[in-house]
């Protein structure tokens, strides 16, 4: 799976952008909130999506979409996951809001917000609270308990144990109750290791 692309813009929009790398040009379908990230760099680095579309009656299509946040990629494929949201609606979505508002507003039932994004009709909307808001209150629990300050240990055990198969959220509680238990500088090699046997 293609993960990321980093390289030199060569074209740039506010729904589109091309990036040259290994001398290939991308085409990546982008949000405003990417664009707005990226709109004043000359080269940049961006988390993919190859989105396939169409049917056994039309031509099946390829997409690329690029995100400047892993959170607006999540948004983006939790959103697709949906029955009857397409990707054009996704990036409509994910382009008027930013992935806190979308989940606050799938978490607070804010259906007002999410119907006057144009294609999001009343019905819709309900769905995406209905189908997301479990996951998107399991996300937000999770981001509230990581220690402001960027702790680069902490993030780099947590993203090694989410791969290793937990949860975001048991991952987090996991790792700062170690934290919390240790007065050393723990590294994410220690950090992964005591977190496994507190597991």
């Amino acid at each position: 799976m293609l993960a990321y692309i980093q390289g030199n813009i060569t074209l740039k929009a506010p729904t589109h952008v091309i990036i040259e790398s290994g001398g290939l040009g991308y085409l990546l379908n982008i949000s405003l909130n990417t664009y707005s990230m990226i709109q004043h760099k000359t080269s940049c680095k961006l988390l993919t999506y190859l989105h396939l579309g169409g049917s056994l009656q039309s031509p099946i299509t390829v997409s690329l979409y690029g995100f400047f946040e892993e959170a607006e990629r999540q948004i983006f494929t939790d959103l697709l996951a949906i029955s009857g949201v397409g990707a054009s609606t996704v990036r409509l979505i994910i382009s008027a809001l930013s992935p806190e508002e979308i989940q606050r507003a799938i978490v607070s039932d804010n259906v007002k917000l999410l119907q006057g994004i144009k294609g999001i009709g009343p019905k819709t909307a309900k769905r995406i609270i209905l189908e997301l808001k479990d996951k998107m209150g399991r996300s937000m629990n999770a981001n509230s308990l990581t220690v402001s300050g960027g702790n680069n240990a902490k993030e780099e055990a947590l993203s090694a144990l989410v791969m290793l198969g937990f949860s975001r959220l048991q991952a987090e509680q996991a790792v700062q109750k170690v934290m919390s238990a240790s007065t050393d500088n723990l590294t994410a090699e220690d950090l992964i290791k005591q977190t496994l046997k507190a597991i």
